[in-house]
């Protein structure tokens, strides 16, 4: 995780967000659900609205997720017009649509988070809040060349054109240049499981020769798997690498895929994270601005002990930082151990405030050792 703060903030009238009224008004707006990935961005989304608005009683949150481009622009002058935000959290449809649209509404005094995929103008927003994507791609790269040798052939399977799917790309390709590993051919599959099976029919129908798939994406991934299957190609020894830390993906590494035999994490969770932090920079005295990054893990059959999978719980009491906090509250998200065999729970970092636990992203190896009781809701 890399936080980044490239200025201090200024006081409030002067740095984005207006002043305190009677309800602090932020916008949340991404696209509609329409794969895994971003359906868990969307319950994450509701969990942390629901979580905020109790702790929070000034603080209106408001959701809207659209279809297309277009729809989302329009979501956001409606924000404006008739909401009347005080901050937005965007996560773009795509990226150079968008930017007009969210420049529109920094101009009209809010103050603005963007997740994930980037705008393509820099400095528009306040704070940017994503996965580490250059690193996914350089370490879905190094993977790679840790099992391919020179004059072995491989295809990629890139995502929505965005700035977040060129940095993944332009990583790649940068870490794999020299290996002597040929890259046949890259195509954008949408970060979709139907595209990713028919743009994988269209390589295997002129490749013969294909040693690994990077699909950079786990629904990608499980649409190369299909075509692969379908084309009786499944057990020639290639393999596919994808990417975000889809549960269906994980538990086949666990058990053991040679398929698919590793992936990349890329939590749909930094939807909360950018919501908290928007709500830190009308609450906290402390600095919000800036750059949070989160990590890009390769996940192993052999780091098992470490591997975490989403689950629903409900956490009973939990000791961090010295102090002890619980929560009576309904089933919150959490993660616990793949393999299940001890009461080990691994979770995103809670802070105490009052009685009501925050959740904020951390590096989930830094707290392996720290330790709660759990049950299964």
């Amino acid at each position: 995780m890399l936080w980044e703060c490239w200025r201090w903030p200024e006081p409030l009238l002067l740095q984005g967000p207006r002043p305190h009224r009677i309800k602090i008004k932020i916008g949340v707006s991404y696209p509609t659900p329409t794969h895994a990935w971003a359906a868990g961005m969307n319950w994450h989304a509701e969990q942390a609205e629901k979580r905020l608005e109790e702790l929070y009683p000034d603080v209106d949150l408001i959701l809207v997720n659209s279809p297309d481009p277009g729809a989302q622009a329009s979501a956001l002058e409606d924000l404006v017009s008739v909401h009347q935000i005080d901050a937005l959290v965007v996560l773009p449809f795509e990226s150079e649509p968008l930017t007009d649209p969210v420049m529109n509404v920094k101009e009209s005094g809010a103050w603005i988070t963007v997740v994930d995929r980037g705008l393509s103008q820099p400095g528009i927003e306040d704070l940017y809040v994503a996965g580490n994507n250059p690193e996914l791609g350089r370490v879905s790269a190094k993977y790679m060349k840790s099992r391919l040798k020179e004059g072995d052939n491989i295809v990629i399977l890139r995502g929505i054109p965005t700035v977040i799917d060129n940095e993944r790309f332009d990583a790649f390709m940068e870490e794999i240049e020299g290996s002597g590993i040929n890259v046949l051919d890259h195509k954008h599959a949408n970060w979709n499981r139907d595209d990713g099976f028919e743009v994988m029919q269209d390589f295997l129908s002129r490749f013969p020769d294909i040693d690994a798939v990077w699909a950079q994406d786990d629904d990608i991934a499980v649409g190369v798997v299909a075509a692969l299957k379908q084309a009786g190609r499944d057990g020639d020894g290639m393999f596919v690498v994808g990417g975000a830390g889809m549960k269906e993906i994980i538990k086949g590494i666990m058990d053991g895929d040679e398929l698919i035999p590793v992936d990349v994490l890329y939590p749909p969770a930094m939807i909360a994270t950018a919501m908290d932090a928007t709500v830190a920079a009308f609450k906290s005295n402390g600095p919000v601005a800036g750059r949070y990054i989160l990590g890009a893990t390769l996940i192993t059959r052999e780091k098992r002990r470490k591997l975490l999978l989403p689950r629903l719980a409900v956490l009973e009491s939990a000791e961090v930082s010295g102090a002890n906090c619980s929560s009576t509250r309904k089933p919150i998200s959490l993660l616990h151990p793949v393999d299940q065999t001890e009461c080990r729970l691994i979770w995103p970092g809670l802070c105490a405030m009052g009685s009501r636990p925050l959740f904020v992203p951390l590096d989930g190896e830094a707290i392996a050792s720290r330790s709660t009781s759990w049950r299964p809701s």
